[in-house]
C-alpha cells in the first residue's frame, strides 16, 4: 500500500528520488450515515479521518511536511499543538528517525494524544499558556534555529492535507456530485486544503461545494470577527482564538458560497453521542462539531448531498467519552444479576 506522496507524486510537490517519510496514510473511508441523513433530511456521508495511522487528519499533511524537513537537510522539527500535531509530529519524526519537540498548553491535551507523543520518543514541553502563545513561540524558534516548523504555517501540510478532498471526488464518482463539505474550524488549516484540493480538481466537479465551517461557541474568532485572548472548549482540538488561516478559510468559505458558525460544546456533545450510539462511528468531540453544525444551523437550502468531515478517532479523548456515555453497571457474579443488569 502506498501512502499520499506515492499516490499523489503528481500532484504534490515532490520529485521522484525525493525521500518520503510514510505510514502509509490516507486512504480513509467515506462512509454513509444512515441516521444522520435521516435526521438531517440530506444524503449525508462521513470522510472518517479517525482511520489515519496516528488517529487524525494531520497525518496527511504530516507526511508531507517531515519528507519536506528531511528533504531539505533538516535534523529535527518543532511544533506548537492541541494534542493530534503533537502525536502525527512524533510518530513521522520516529519514523524518519530525526529528534521532535512539541510544545502543548500544559494541563489542556487530551491525554490519549499526550501519550502518542510521549512514546513515539518527542520532546514533550508543557506551556504555561495557551495555542496561540505556543504557536508565536514556535514560529521564533523556527525562525532562530535551524529547526523545521511542522504547523499548518508550513505550505506543505496544506499540500498533503488537500488529498482528502481527491479522496471524496474519487469515492462519490461523477455520478454523485458533492454540494456541500461542513468541517470542524481550529486554527483553519484543514478548511483552507480541502478548498485547496476541491480547486485544483474543478475540472473533475460539475460545481463546486460549499464550504461549511462550524467553529465551537467559546473559541469562534472567524465567526466573531476578532481574536479570542482566553478561548474555551471541551472541544481541545479546536480551542484557538487566532487562526493561522483564518483569511485564507474566510476566502474558501466565501468563493464557495458556504458558511462560517459556531456550536456549543452540548451542542458537540449531543452530535458526538448521536454518531456513536446511531451510526456507529466513534470521533473525538471536536470531530463532532461537523455534524452538530449542520444539525443546529440547517442544511443550506439545495444542498443534497453533504460530507461531514470527522478529524480525529474517538480514543484521543477517552475521558470525554467516560464521562459523558452511559456508565457501567455494577453486577454480581451470579446468573440472575447478570439476567437484570443484562435486560434492565
Amino acid at each position: 500500500m502506498a501512502g499520499l506522496i506515492e499516490k499523489y507524486r503528481d500532484r504534490l510537490p515532490f520529485e521522484e528520488g525525493d525521500p518520503v517519510i510514510s505510514l502509509d496514510e490516507g486512504a480513509t473511508p467515506l462512509l454513509y450515515a444512515c441516521e444522520l441523513s435521516e435526521r438531517l433530511g440530506c444524503e449525508a456521508w462521513l470522510k472518517i479521518e479517525g482511520a489515519n495511522p496516528t488517529g487524525s487528519f494531520k497525518d496527511r499533511g504530516m507526511t508531507c511536511a517531515v519528507s519536506g524537513a528531511v528533504r531539505d537537510g533538516s535534523t529535527a522539527v518543532v511544533c506548537a499543538s492541541t494534542g493530534n500535531t503533537a502525536a502525527s509530529a512524533a510518530a513521522y519524526s520516529a519514523r524518519a528517525r530525526i529528534t521532535c519537540a512539541v510544545i502543548v498548553p500544559d494541563g489542556k491535551i487530551a491525554r490519549g494524544k499526550l501519550a502518542q507523543a510521549v512514546m513515539h520518543g518527542a520532546r514533550v514541553i508543557g506551556l504555561r499558556g495557551n495555542f496561540d502563545q505556543a504557536l508565536k513561540l514556535v514560529r521564533e524558534l523556527s525562525d532562530n534555529h535551524p529547526i523545521a516548523l511542522v504547523n499548518s504555517v508550513n505550505p506543505l501540510r496544506i499540500e498533503g492535507q488537500k488529498t482528502a478532498a481527491f479522496e471524496i471526488i474519487e469515492a462519490l464518482g461523477p455520478d454523485r456530485p458533492l454540494d456541500a463539505l461542513a468541517i470542524p474550524v481550529g486554527n483553519a488549516g484543514n478548511i483552507t486544503a480541502y478548498w485547496k484540493g476541491f480547486t485544483e480538481s474543478a475540472g473533475e466537479l460539475e460545481t463546486m461545494p460549499k464550504m461549511l465551517g462550524f467553529q465551537a461557541a467559546g473559541a469562534a474568532p472567524l465567526v466573531l470577527g476578532h481574536a479570542v485572548a482566553e478561548p474555551e472548549t471541551l472541544a481541545s482540538a479546536i480551542r484557538i482564538g487566532d487562526p493561522a488561516r483564518g483569511d485564507q478559510a474566510l476566502s474558501a468559505i466565501e468563493q464557495s458560497g458556504g458558511a462560517i458558525n459556531s456550536v456549543t460544546d452540548e451542542q458537540i456533545l449531543e452530535a458526538y453521542r448521536f454518531l456513536a450510539s446511531h451510526d456507529g462511528v466513534f470521533c473525538e468531540p471536536s470531530s463532532a462539531a461537523s455534524v452538530a453544525g449542520l444539525i443546529v444551523h440547517g442544511v443550506p437550502e439545495g444542498v443534497e448531498r453533504v460530507v461531514c468531515v470527522l478529524t480525529g478517532h474517538g480514543l484521543k479523548d477517552p475521558e470525554t467519552a467516560l464521562e459523558v456515555g452511559g456508565g457501567i453497571i455494577a453486577c454480581e457474579p451470579e446468573l440472575a444479576a447478570v439476567e437484570a443488569a443484562v435486560w434492565g
